[in-house]
């Protein structure tokens, strides 16, 4: 699997989570996630629950286990905390699998004027740029993903996909480093990064 399928299926895997559960599930699990840890004494704030399962990821072996936490990742990003916002995404991911790009955009370019900081916002219109092969444009957003959360795992191999597709090589190594430091076990990024030392040791010898 190519850099650019691995990025590509890790994307598509979120829409179809996202598109699974609707906005107003979501804001009722929501809810009932605060109300039950409210009552429990152990209710946690979004930022600590990512902290949490963040270490989490760095420290577990287990390819398995840690993709199921990698999983947990993505669901804590995609709820945006606004059903408006939700719904913006999911009709976004209906038009993008319906190749409705133009109005795909319209729908994120809206998420994204209304919550700024919201980092699937940005990460989603990353990735149809890279669907449609604009480069720069999903590098711009790409930067703005991580300017919100560094750690964003998806964005990274994006960023590393671009470096690789514009013959960047070593700033491609440098991006999967990043990603492995995030998420040590993750194997196809394991050997993206292992099949980029191989060329690089080649182009220098």
């Amino acid at each position: 699997m190519t850099a650019m399928r691995f990025f590509m299926l890790a994307t598509v895997c979120l829409s179809l989570a996202l598109a699974g559960s609707p906005p107003t599930v979501a804001l009722a699990q929501t809810v009932d996630k605060a109300s039950t840890g409210a009552a429990s004494g152990a209710f946690t704030t979004h930022a600590q629950r990512l902290e949490k399962l963040f270490d989490e990821l760095k420290h577990e072996g287990n390819p398995d286990a840690a993709r199921g936490i990698a999983d947990q990742i993505r669901r804590e990003w995609q709820d945006s905390g606004s059903a408006s916002i939700n719904l913006l995404i999911q009709w976004a991911d209906k038009a993008i699998s319906e190749e409705k790009n133009a109005a795909a955009f319209d729908f994120l370019d809206e998420a994204i004027r209304l919550k700024p900081d919201y980092v699937e916002g940005w990460n989603r219109r990353a990735t149809l740029h890279f669907k449609l092969g604009n480069y720069r444009k999903s590098m711009s957003d790409i930067n703005r993903v991580l300017a919100i959360e560094p750690r964003h795992f998806g964005a990274l191999a994006g960023m590393a996909a671009i470096m690789a597709q514009t013959g960047r090589d070593e700033m491609a190594m440098k991006a999967w480093e990043r990603f492995l430091e995030v998420y040590p076990t993750e194997r196809q990024a394991q050997k993206e990064m292992g099949d980029l030392a191989e060329k690089l040791t080649g182009q220098r010898t």
